[in-house]
């Protein structure tokens, strides 16, 4: 299982490898106003992936960190109440004829 899983990422690490070298181009983005940035292609489509994929993890990691806070709470041992006094005996009241 163990080849399997190195030959994967193998073969997926030379098709990128391929893919960024047959496509290893200027592209030329058209940001705000007259203003222009050149970049790779190989590296823009990275970005991209990274800018698209960021969002997607962050809200599976602060859910699992809610849930594992849940759980947390739950598994604690439940507090007791803290137990009150009995009232005090009433001191010794004259009593009205």
């Amino acid at each position: 299982m163990q080849f399997l899983k190195t030959l994967f990422w193998m073969v997926l690490a030379v098709s990128l490898a391929i893919f960024a070298t047959r496509n290893w181009r200027d592209v030329t983005i058209d940001l705000w106003g007259p203003l222009a940035a050149d970049i790779k292609l190989p590296l823009l489509m990275a970005v991209m992936v990274v800018l698209g994929w960021l969002p997607t993890w962050l809200i599976l990691r602060s859910r699992l960190w809610h849930v594992r806070r849940k759980l947390q709470l739950l598994e604690r041992p439940p507090v007791a109440p803290p137990v009150a006094a009995p009232p005090a005996p009433a001191a010794d009241e004259p009593v009205l004829p």
